[in-house]
């Protein structure tokens, strides 16, 4: 499960009006840089009627000038366990519903609330809670991050909590979830990880790679099993050796694997991640937020299951033994990040940060880029990629005002 210290200043400046629609006026935004699938269009235009997108303009259309602006489909987040100071893990429906919305003014329009470890009648009871919101639309499903984890890789896990990824128990939480599991994150080296990996495989369930001791060779034998996800690649796991490459290898390697990446400058350096782009194809990155409470939030002391974790100047770490603890990044810090830090085509952040999570979901014909009929789910940036515009279903969640 660490952090962008621009995050809060972000959310607190930006205009917002969750409850402003475009109503029954559809809309024309036009002028605008549009990133689509097939390539980037100047002088563009996205057409939306609704909640959707539309290919032709209806004659009550009205026109909205974007000029000078970029517009990139809204952001897909697999991994988040909370923010704006509320947990996925242990809040009310209302905590959960404030978290979401915080993402929301940054641009995320979908995304996936995330457990950490905990005692199993716990996380099923949490499973009930969450699975109501993804029915509800709020959430695009569950992940579970633990508690199926190595102790040896645990990060800000508790260590008391882990358990084998014995088949019963995830299957479990997937039953408890009722149809809104996503993914399950598995330390597959661990007794019963294979036939987990094959269980989760077999429910429609990512199963994905993570805070792992595994070896190389392990890490295939669970890629050919099934597993389709690295979770946050880098962290959690060994280090990439030249006698024992062990299971960043593996992953970056397997054409079958999206690895997820923390954009954040704090988990990952640049060489690192520019690697696994190199390698791995921009068609196989997911970019992840990792957030906990305290994204678009600040500062302070947290709870992150039944760990404390102190975050300062936005990076977020164990109070006791001083592990990374998640993140605060917001998946519009790491967009930008990676344009101008990172030297990253936008065409290619775009795929990292909305198509490739959305097709790992199977949700890609409703979201994750700009295309007719699709969920009109968008992002407004300006000339320096700085967020202005979020739309979510063809209404404005930070309206830029723009007429």
């Amino acid at each position: 499960m660490a952090a962008d210290p621009g995050a809060r200043g972000t959310a607190r400046q930006a205009t917002t009006h969750p409850q402003t629609a475009t109503g029954n006026s559809p809309l024309i935004l036009s002028g605008a840089t549009v990133v689509l699938p097939t390539g980037t269009v100047r002088d563009g235009r996205v057409i939306v009627d609704g909640t959707r997108i539309t290919g032709a303009a209806p004659e009550n259309a009205r026109l909205v000038d974007v000029t000078g602006f970029t517009l990139v489909p809204g952001f897909v987040d697999i991994h988040n366990h909370g923010g704006g100071g509320a947990s996925f893990t242990s809040g009310t429906v209302e905590d959960v519903l404030k978290g979401i919305h915080t993402h929301r003014l940054h641009g995320t329009t979908t995304v996936v609330a995330s457990t950490v470890t905990g005692e199993m009648d716990f996380l099923a009871q949490r499973a009930g809670l969450l699975s109501e919101l993804a029915e509800q639309g709020d959430l695009a499903g569950i992940h579970f991050e633990g508690p199926f984890i190595s102790p040896c890789r645990k990060g800000a896990h508790s260590e008391a909590l882990l358990r084998d990824p014995d088949p019963a128990d995830v299957r479990k939480l997937v039953d408890a979830a009722r149809g809104q599991a996503r993914m399950v994150t598995l330390a597959t080296e661990l007794p019963g990880g294979l036939d987990s990996v094959r269980l989760l495989t077999e429910l429609g369930v990512i199963a994905a790679i993570g805070h792992t001791d595994a070896s190389y060779e392990q890490t295939l034998a669970a890629i050919d099993a099934g597993a389709t996800v690295a979770t946050h690649l880098f962290n959690a796991m060994p280090p990439l050796g030249h006698r024992e490459p062990g299971p960043i290898a593996a992953l970056l390697d397997d054409g079958r694997v999206t690895v997820e990446l923390i954009n954040d400058g704090t988990h990952l350096h640049p060489a690192a991640l520019e690697l696994a782009f190199h390698h791995a194809g921009a068609e196989r990155v997911a970019f992840i937020t990792d957030a906990m409470d305290a994204a678009g939030f600040g500062d302070g002391r947290y709870m992150l299951g039944p760990l404390e974790v102190e975050v300062s100047e936005g990076v977020a770490r164990l109070v006791e033994g001083g592990s990374i603890a998640g993140s605060t990044l917001t998946l519009d810090r790491a967009f930008k990040r990676a344009v101008t830090v990172d030297r990253l085509p936008v065409e290619d952040v775009v795929a990292a940060i909305s198509a490739n999570p959305a097709r790992l979901l199977g949700s890609y014909d409703e979201v994750g880029s700009l295309e007719p009929g699709k969920y009109a789910d968008l992002v407004l940036l300006d000339a320096e990629f700085d967020l202005k515009g979020v739309m979510r279903r063809g209404e404005w969640v930070v309206d830029p005002q723009l007429g």
